[in-house]
């Protein structure tokens, strides 16, 4: 039976990481979908919750819970559930354990932990790396809006968590962490004794952790 796993944890905590690790992991029987696809439209004012920016401009303010789609979430879901090969559905995102629509779905709940001050830092490298965008905007942003928010709609959801996974750890100690939680779920029918099959049907040796192949 096809099963949906949540996967959240603040800004740049790694849980995007994880999630991509996940699907390389299983690509043939794993479904993603990213809460960030499904924030309302930038363009329309009348949804989602509204803030200013430091340098002055309204914008959507991506850390709050209300900016998201929750109807299409709902809709990424089942679709994905729907489809006959795939096996798990990961949803990862920033309110992926605080959005009724997906909490209600999850048959697991993890959180990515991962400290303050490092997550500020990937957030910002990655913005000048790929947005070039002012670091002085992303800290004043963060300082303005983006760290009560994390407090008030992120990092309560850590206590709602069947597992909590190190985001300064490595993505196969990651993967060691969680496939534990789901294997069960993704394992094959017992094969033949001389080769075992792992999950998601990967050949293993025995004694090499299917993570590693």
């Amino acid at each position: 039976m096809t099963g949906v796993m949540a996967v959240a944890g603040g800004t740049a905590s790694g849980k995007s990481t994880l999630a991509r690790a996940l699907s390389l992991q299983c690509p043939e029987s794993m479904a993603l979908v990213h809460l960030d696809d499904y924030y309302v439209p930038a363009h329309d004012p009348l949804r989602g919750v509204w803030t200013v920016s430091a340098d002055g401009h309204p914008v959507l303010d991506w850390n709050h819970p209300g900016s998201i789609d929750q109807t299409a979430v709902s809709h990424a879901i089942d679709a994905a559930l729907l489809r006959p090969d795939v096996q798990l559905v990961v949803v990862e995102g920033l309110f992926a354990l605080s959005l009724p629509s997906v909490v209600r779905r999850a048959a697991w709940r993890v959180y990515v932990d991962t400290p303050d001050d490092i997550r500020l830092a990937r957030k910002i490298l990655r913005k000048i790396e790929v947005q070039r965008q002012d670091p002085g905007l992303s800290l004043r942003n963060y300082l303005q809006t983006g760290r009560d928010h994390h407090t008030a709609h992120v990092a309560p959801s850590r206590a709602a968590a069947d597992l909590v996974v190190d985001g300064t750890a490595s993505e196969a100690e990651m993967l060691a962490a969680v496939m534990p939680l789901i294997g069960p779920a993704l394992a094959p029918p017992p094969a033949a004794p001389s080769r075992a099959r792992g999950v998601c049907g990967v050949t293993r040796t025995p004694g090499v952790p299917v993570f590693a192949l």
